[in-house]
């Protein structure tokens, strides 16, 4: 049991690190874009390439976990994700930046899905949630605090955060060569002369409703983060400096009820309600924000959606990977693949909804949260028929 709480604060310190150097460049990459020449359009497709790319190999990579073990795929995603932020940072033509971002893309969709199957590897059924909660809690406290970094070092120059993303993500690759044991054991693993099994085969059983939800979830929230700058400005008459101090509230809120709460509330009530109780708590934040008109509403409300949002995805995978004692990296691979589906969709779709009414993208989010609802109380329904065990 010591032995596992080492691995979680280890896996803990490495999903820290992998998002803040992530987090580092959010503020500057699109002034360092402009730089090189691109316009508006070509800087959304810079951003969308990289979660394309996500989409497309964040299964591969969790079933190649399941085979060789979860502690290779880990240190090549931030191999590859080092690569990426130093080439961005020697970058000075355009097709360099797409390059980066392609090759951060593929190999960088190694790291959370592998580091969740990692969880479902040294956690028991009773403590998954809460194993789960601490990887999302490390994943938002990165998100905090990384592009304040990105934001101080960018004072220097703006090629400068991404070498220190770059230099970052090599403690971190270090840091698991040195310190993170296998989690994998042989007979866990997937034999390469064992008959492949399809994707889709994820999709035979109740649980497949599961990655819809996140899909759902992952739409309402990316639409949210595209045009809560916009709203906030034109309710509340919030500048940048103030609109940072919002997430930043936000982002450590969630991540206390991640890091803290997720464990002992999965303990008691189990991972279905806590899911169904995030998607409402989430969609009443929705509500909350269609009234935000000044700095302290702005926080408050957007902090009540960051809560209840954020305990979904964590409990989620948690959820999914208590259905089979083995192939947890092929589930949370092809979970990752349906949040990154919408955070290619939810941007655009955010808006465009925008600038029909500045109202529309938080009242879709608010239908999108009871749609995921409906999904989860389907999936309950057809859980129990089929009567599995923890599935609450």
């Amino acid at each position: 049991m010591n032995n596992n709480k080492k691995a979680l604060s280890i896996l803990f310190a490495v999903m820290f690190l992998v998002m803040a150097g992530f987090g580092i460049i959010i503020p500057v990459l699109p002034f360092y874009a402009e730089e090189v020449g691109a316009s508006p359009t070509q800087l959304g497709l810079l951003m969308a390439v990289y979660s394309l790319t996500q989409l497309l190999f964040a299964p591969m990579w969790g079933r190649i976990s399941d085979r060789i073990g979860r502690k290779p795929v880990i240190m090549a995603g931030i191999l590859g994700l080092t690569f990426s932020f130093f080439m961005t940072g020697f970058a000075n033509e355009l097709w360099m930046l797409f390059v980066a971002r392609i090759i951060g893309g593929m190999l960088s969709s190694a790291n959370m899905p592998t580091a969740m199957a990692y969880v479902a590897d040294i956690t028991s059924a009773e403590d998954r949630g809460k194993g789960m909660g601490v990887i999302g809690a490390a994943t938002g406290l990165g998100f905090v605090f990384g592009p304040a970094i990105g934001g101080v070092f960018s004072k220097f120059s703006l090629s400068t955060p991404f070498f220190v993303a770059g230099s970052l993500s090599l403690l971190t690759f270090f840091l698991v060569w040195i310190l993170l044991k296998e989690s994998l054991t042989t007979e866990k693993r997937t034999q390469p002369q064992a008959k492949k099994t399809s994707v889709w085969s994820e999709f035979t059983g109740a649980g497949s409703l599961l990655f819809f939800l996140q899909l759902f979830i992952s739409l309402s929230l990316s639409g949210l983060e595209t045009t809560f700058a916009y709203f906030a400005a034109v309710k509340a008459d919030i500048g940048t400096v103030e609109l940072g101090y919002t997430f930043m509230i936000m982002g450590l809120a969630s991540a206390f009820v991640q890091g803290g709460l997720i464990g002992r509330l999965t303990k008691k009530f189990g991972e279905g309600p806590v899911i169904a109780g995030g998607i409402i708590v989430s969609a009443f934040g929705f509500f909350l924000i269609l009234f935000t008109y000044n700095f302290l509403t702005a926080a408050l409300f957007i902090t009540i959606f960051g809560i209840g949002n954020g305990v979904i995805r964590p409990t989620v995978s948690a959820l999914l990977t208590k259905s089979a004692d083995s192939g947890h990296g092929s589930k949370t691979g092809l979970l990752s693949s349906f949040d990154s589906l919408g955070r290619i969709i939810g941007p655009v779709a955010g808006g465009w909804l925008y600038e029909k009414s500045i109202n529309l993208p938080y009242i879709s989010g608010i239908i999108l949260s009871f749609i995921a609802l409906a999904l989860y109380f389907i999936y309950k329904a057809q859980a129990a028929k089929m009567n599995k065990p923890n599935l609450q």
